[in-house]
């Protein structure tokens, strides 16, 4: 497999067919989509595949398929996506990550978080990026808190006013230039 980059045990590409079911399966999995509206339909995963294979033309990043370098296994994304919904802080890249509940408590997120995290730097000399979950989403946050991503506020999120239980959101930042 062709990655964009790597980390000890992660590979990074662009999508690809194949991911269709798989990414469908984890974005249909009530467990992963614990601080989401929704479940995602078949239909709906595939719009997300085709706006990351678009943002990724478009912009060099995305959410990235990621996959276990031993195995070659498909596990989730993690990456870097230009957000533009109504807020004080967009357009911004965001980093975010989505896995299989299979893969969680094993330090994935994290070692991907920072990968992307280097990524940005060195590879697309982005100079902040930006990290949102809703406040109740305590393994996201602690994910942001291990990458070095400091607490800014509490917000609203515009695109989840409809569900209450959601809508408080926080946004994290990691200043990308003190890196350097």
């Amino acid at each position: 497999m062709n990655y964009l980059f790597k980390s000890s045990r992660l590979g990074f590409r662009n999508w690809i067919t194949d991911d269709l079911p798989k990414m469908a399966a984890i974005s249909a999995d009530p467990k992963v989509m614990r601080y989401f509206p929704s479940t995602q339909t078949g239909e709906e995963t595939l719009q997300f595949i085709e706006k990351m294979q678009q943002q990724f033309e478009d912009r060099a990043h995305c959410y990235f398929a990621v996959e276990l370098l031993d195995s070659h296994t498909f596990i989730g994304f993690i990456g870097l996506a230009y957000q533009t919904y109504q807020a004080p802080f967009t357009p911004c890249v965001d980093i975010g990550w989505r896995l299989a509940a299979k893969h969680w408590g094993k330090g994935y997120a994290t070692e991907g978080a920072e990968a992307c995290v280097e990524y940005a730097r060195a590879i697309l000399n982005l100079k902040k990026i930006y990290a949102v979950a809703t406040q109740d989403n305590l393994p996201s946050i602690m994910v942001m808190k291990k990458i070095g991503m400091t607490l800014e506020y509490k917000f609203e999120h515009p695109l989840l006013l409809e569900f209450p239980d959601l809508v408080t959101c926080v946004l994290y930042t990691l200043d990308l230039q003190i890196l350097s």
